[in-house]
C-alpha cells in the first residue's frame, strides 16, 4: 500500500501542470527544515492515555475523524485552538470510547459534543464525524469483538498492514482519480500508525517495524507550508483561488496535484537528509503552526480525507 502511495503520487507530479515542484530549492530547504527551531508539538492525539487499551481505542477513533479543514473556518472552535486541535482537545476529555458508542453515535451526539450550532454549517462535519465513527465501530465489533487493540495487533507491527486493515472502513479509502491514475494518499490510515508510535514510545501495539515506508500524511497543511517556502510553485490561477479563500473541489486536479506534489517532494527531500518522510512531516505540520503561515490562507477542500 505504502509504495503505491509513492509511486502514484510520483506519477501525478510528473505531469502535473498546475503545481511544481521547485528542485532548485531542494538542496538548501532540507537541511535548513532540520535544523530550523522546533515548534513544540503540543498534539493530544499523540499523549498516552492511563492504559495501552484507552490510547489505542482513543488515537485509532480521532484519526478516524482527523478531517475537516474545509469545515474548519465555520467551526466554533475553543479560544486560541485550531480546528483540530479544538475536536482533538474535546474527544480527549471525554475519554477513550467503546466499540458499541461508536457504531451508535449520532450526528446530534456529535453537535453536543463538540459545542456546535445544532442549526450552523458545521453540522455537515458533524455528520461525517458520525458516520466515521459508526464505520469503525462496525469494524471493530464485526471484525475484533470490539477491541481497537485487537485491530492493531492484527497488523502485525506493519503500518502498511494496518492501512490496508482500515481501509476496511469506507472513509479511510482515500484515493482520486487522476489523468487515468488511480491515486493513492491513505492520509489518515497512515498517521494512525505514527500516532500509535509516539503515544506509546514503539512499545506493544505502537511499535510498528516499517514506519521508515510511511510518507507524508497528505492534508492541506504541509502543501501550504511548501507554497510558503517556496518549495512548491502554484499556477497564478490557482493561487488566486487559494488566496481569495475558496474552496477547492474534491478530486479535482488541482486538489490532486497539491497533495501529489508535497509527498513527492518530501520524498526528495528525505532521499536528500536521510529523515524519514513521517519525520519531516511532523516538521512541517508543526512549522505550520507559525503566525507567518497561519498569516496567509491554505488551501481548503471539503473532504472526508483530510
Amino acid at each position: 500500500m505504502l509504495e503505491e502511495v509513492r509511486s502514484t503520487c510520483a506519477a501525478v507530479a510528473t505531469q502535473a501542470s498546475r503545481v511544481r515542484i521547485e528542485t532548485d530549492a531542494l538542496n538548501d530547504y532540507g537541511p535548513a527544515l532540520l535544523a530550523a527551531p522546533r515548534v513544540p508539538d503540543d498534539d493530544p492525539g499523540r499523549m498516552r492515555l492511563a492504559t495501552v487499551e484507552d490510547t489505542v481505542a482513543f488515537v485509532v477513533a480521532l484519526d478516524a475523524i482527523n478531517f475537516g479543514s474545509g469545515w474548519f473556518p465555520v467551526l466554533h472552535k475553543r479560544a486560541g485552538m485550531s480546528g483540530y486541535h479544538t475536536v482533538a482537545s474535546i474527544f480527549r476529555e471525554h475519554g477513550a470510547p467503546t466499540a458499541a458508542w461508536l457504531a451508535e453515535v449520532t450526528t446530534g451526539d456529535c453537535v453536543a459534543l463538540f459545542d456546535q450550532d445544532p442549526n450552523g454549517e458545521a453540522v455537515e462535519l458533524m455528520a461525517h464525524f458520525a458516520e466515521a465513527w459508526n464505520q469503525l465501530g462496525r469494524l471493530l465489533l464485526d471484525r475484533y469483538d470490539g477491541s481497537a487493540v485487537a485491530l492493531v495487533e492484527d497488523a502485525s507491527h506493519s503500518a502498511d498492514r494496518l492501512v490496508e486493515l482500515l481501509r476496511a472502513a469506507p472513509y479511510f479509502e482515500d484515493r482520486r482519480s487522476y489523468r487515468g491514475i488511480d491515486v493513492a494518499f491513505y492520509k489518515r490510515a497512515q498517521i494512525v500508525a505514527a500516532d500509535l508510535d509516539l503515544a506509546l514510545d514503539g512499545k506493544g501495539p505502537g511499535r510498528f517495524d516499517d514506519l521508515d515506508r510511511l510518507t507524508i500524511f497528505a492534508d492541506n497543511l504541509v502543501p501550504h507550508v511548501l507554497r510558503v517556502d517556496g518549495v512548491l510553485v502554484l499556477d497564478p490561477a490557482l493561487a488566486a483561488h487559494i488566496d481569495d479563500g475558496r474552496l477547492l473541489q474534491e478530486g479535482s486536479e488541482e486538489e490532486v496535484e497539491l497533495r501529489a506534489c508535497a509527498v513527492h517532494a518530501v520524498e526528495l527531500l528525505a532521499a536528500a537528509t536521510g529523515a524519514t518522510p513521517a519525520a519531516l512531516d511532523n516538521v512541517l505540520w508543526n512549522r505550520g503552526q507559525g503566525a507567518a503561515y497561519k498569516a496567509i490562507p491554505r488551501p481548503r477542500c471539503r473532504t472526508v480525507s483530510y
